[in-house]
């Protein structure tokens, strides 16, 4: 796994700036009701955000996260770093980098070795509800984010141009989280606004063959879990991913070789204690570029660990 430096800058800043402010978080959140670190670094599940915020922080605390995730598929693999600040139980900041191993598509196209490696940054407020607080009730916890993109420059910058895919992107999302404490189960909404292929790291947008393919696409995502006891849980989670790309890529005489299809994953997460919790899940993230996999299933392996305060 490579760590750039400006990504290395980004979490540390964040981390340090929470460590600085007064009111740390030191007990804060019930165990896993804070969520995990997403692919994208907002709380959450590992595909998708919740409404909750980041870290051990409650009402008038501050307090951090940082957390690694890889993941492998039949032809390709994926590491990300990053971190987040959750400020008051309110507001939410977060960092993170994906490095995109495409094996051997990356060989298939002329381009050995090829990474496609992907920033976000993302902001997330929570706008109503309370998860734990209004946990006897049908009230869920709201939160409204953002998170802006940006792919860095690789071999395949003139194919992206080509189909008409920008390199930079903003995602917008609303979550609702509900906690059922009872019955121990958590369950959550997310609809997300989006231009990105493949979440992003086969660019945004796509005008080659018309359709509308550069503008917005609302993508649902859902997350349920089971709280076996107060450190385990287990779930499931599907989200949506917008196909757009696919009509770019027939209209270059690809067929249907740019086509995507809708992520899930099955897993669980343990946390031995406030500050650390482990998550491994199995994936299924349809095909990406079937035209150099001979349109296999992506499945595979996700693992992510993370420390909060």
């Amino acid at each position: 796994m490579k760590f750039t430096p400006s990504l290395i800058a980004t979490c540390t800043a964040l981390i340090c700036a929470g460590a600085s402010l007064p009111a740390l978080a030191e007990t804060g959140k019930l165990l896993l009701t804070g969520g995990v670190s997403s692919i994208d670094g907002a709380a959450g599940g590992g595909l998708t955000p919740w409404a909750v915020i980041g870290s051990n922080a409650t009402e008038g605390e501050i307090g951090g996260s940082a957390f690694v995730t890889t993941a492998g598929t039949k032809d390709y693999g994926l590491n990300i770093v990053g971190a987040a600040i959750g400020i008051h139980d309110r507001f939410e900041i977060s960092a993170a980098q994906q490095d995109f191993n495409t094996r051997a598509t990356g060989t298939a196209l002329g381009l050995p070795g090829l990474h496609l490696k992907q920033n976000i940054i993302g902001f997330k407020a929570r706008v109503a509800g309370d998860a734990v607080l209004d946990s006897d009730s049908l009230m869920p916890q709201i939160a409204v984010g953002l998170q802006y993109k940006t792919l860095g420059s690789t071999g395949l910058d003139g194919t992206l141009r080509a189909l008409g895919a920008k390199r930079e992107g903003v995602d917008l999302y609303v979550s609702a989280t509900k906690l059922f404490l009872g019955q121990s189960l958590l369950v959550n909404g997310t609809l997300r606004a989006t231009k990105a292929n493949q979440n992003g790291l086969l660019g945004y947008g796509a005008t080659l063959g018309g359709g509308g393919n550069n503008s917005y696409s609302l993508q649902p995502e859902i997350s349920v879990a089971y709280l076996i006891n107060k450190n385990i849980a287990i779930g499931a989670e599907y989200r949506s991913m917008r196909n757009k790309l696919e009509t770019a890529g027939r209209a270059a005489g690809l067929g249907n070789g740019l086509r995507s299809e809708d992520w899930k994953d099955i897993f669980i997460a343990w946390a031995p204690n406030k500050n650390v919790s482990v998550t491994l899940a199995y994936v299924d993230l349809g095909v990406i570029v079937p035209a150099t996999t001979a349109s296999r299933k992506q499945k595979g392996y996700y693992l992510s660990a993370q420390l909060a305060f």
